[in-house]
């Protein structure tokens, strides 16, 4: 299980650079990352290496920031592999509410960060159809 940290947002220019200044600033890095906006507002959703230090920091800058819990699952980078992943959560009747790419560090994999509605019945789902979910 990970902590996600959203970040809602003007549309505006400079607004990215103001996200990314802060976390430099904080020396948080930027694991994974996607962005959905609207015509006058987005949400920046993040796996960051120090989620707690992030959200204090968007707050005292005055962005509205929210944490919440995220699975990310470790596939090898082959063909097919999302597909398979995708499969077992069908085959299980999950719905994913969105998902974007990380990669691990350490060994080179892609990770899916997933949010679904219960995310720890999906994440035993997941370990129980032999994938590896990220800590």
């Amino acid at each position: 299980m990970l902590n996600q940290i959203s970040v809602y947002a003007e549309n505006q220019r400079g607004t990215m650079k103001k996200i990314t200044e802060i976390l430099a600033r904080e020396n948080i890095n930027i694991l994974g990352s996607v962005t959905n906006d609207s015509a006058e507002y987005g949400i920046v959703r993040m796996v960051v290496s120090d989620p707690e230090k992030a959200a204090t920091a968007f707050k005292d800058a005055g962005f509205l920031c929210k944490m919440i819990k995220v699975i990310g699952v470790e596939i090898t980078d082959e063909a097919g592999q999302l597909d398979k992943l995708l499969s077992a959560l069908y085959d299980s009747y999950i719905n994913i509410d969105y998902m974007y790419l990380s990669f691990n560090r350490l060994s080179g994999k892609p990770i899916i960060i997933l949010h679904t509605d219960d995310i720890y019945e999906v994440e035993d789902c997941i370990k129980a159809k032999g994938f590896q979910v990220s800590e």
